[in-house]
């Protein structure tokens, strides 16, 4: 090999290890940005022809939205409040011992949503978003929020989206809320 030769492999060598090095170091202060902001525990339902669809992973709840079905799940028959059925997507690292997921013991009230809480319930063509557990009760049984914030369109797909408010908080517009529904669909 002569000198430019040599030089020239350097060169390329150098370039490649540095973009793979940037890559490698934005992904992952990427990725510790997002677990650093996650809340406590989060929640998905997707209602859908009877059943209620319900992850505590957002991959899979994504997976979820574009397959229409999970590889692993808990299914309780007539375990929702109107009977209908409930479906707990499991990750392939739970599917052995679904009773420690914080999710399913949520829902089955042996423990209390935790205050730093976010969930989103996708249900009457419309997304509701909550920042507190027990605000998701109304809207699973009546079909609609007490007090909400709605803003037409706003979905990732033009879904109207609800964002659910209680007594304490009705009179105050939810720009935490908001802010973190967009971080999450956009």
């Amino acid at each position: 090999m002569n000198t430019l030769t040599k030089t020239l492999a350097r060169f390329t060598f150098i370039v490649a290890a540095a973009a793979l090095l940037g890559a490698c170091s934005g992904t992952g202060g990427h990725k510790a940005e997002q677990t650093a902001s996650a809340p406590a525990m989060e929640i998905y339902e997707v209602h859908h022809e009877g059943r209620i669809h319900v992850f505590y992973d957002r991959a899979l709840y994504q997976d979820f939205l574009s397959l229409g079905e999970t590889p692993f799940r808990l299914t309780r028959i007539g375990a929702g409040p109107k009977g209908e059925t409930l479906v707990f997507g499991l990750t392939k690292h739970d599917k052995k011992t679904p009773d420690s997921v914080k999710a399913i013991q949520l829902y089955d009230k042996k423990i209390e949503a935790p205050a730093d809480f976010y969930a989103e319930m996708r249900a009457h063509d419309r997304i509701y978003v909550f920042n507190n557990f027990a605000d998701m009760e109304p809207v699973r049984q009546f079909g609609h929020p007490n007090f909400m914030y709605t803003d037409i369109g706003a979905g990732p797909k033009g879904e109207t989206v609800v964002f659910v408010l209680n007594k304490s908080n009705k009179k105050k517009r939810p720009d935490a809320l908001i802010a973190e529904f967009k971080r999450r669909n956009s």
